[in-house]
């Protein structure tokens, strides 16, 4: 994993759509979505949903699953990031 892995947005708006001259209106509407909830994303607001992964694998946009991993990765090293509360370890019963 990245350690500080970039939001999925940058990968989405610099080399997608900046790449191929979409507005936010334009590839919403490729994309059957409202301008502003794109633009959430886009601005790194939002995250990559499942629902927005399917819907730009189904535009020829890469893998939903590559989206995925990337808003994945992108929420663990912020999680990680985070102080820890104290967290007590779960033992087996068998174990114990």
């Amino acid at each position: 994993m990245i350690k500080n892995p970039a939001h999925p947005e940058t990968g989405l708006k610099k080399a997608v759509f900046d790449w191929l001259g979409l507005s936010v209106s334009e590839a919403a509407i490729r994309l059957d979505m409202l301008p502003p909830a794109l633009s959430r994303v886009l601005n790194g607001r939002a995250g990559i949903s499942p629902k927005l992964a399917t819907r730009l694998e189904a535009a020829g946009v890469s893998q939903a699953r590559f989206w995925l991993n990337m808003q994945i990765n992108y929420d663990l090293a912020l999680a990680r990031s985070h102080q820890r509360p104290n967290i007590q370890v779960i033992q087996d019963r068998q174990a114990a």
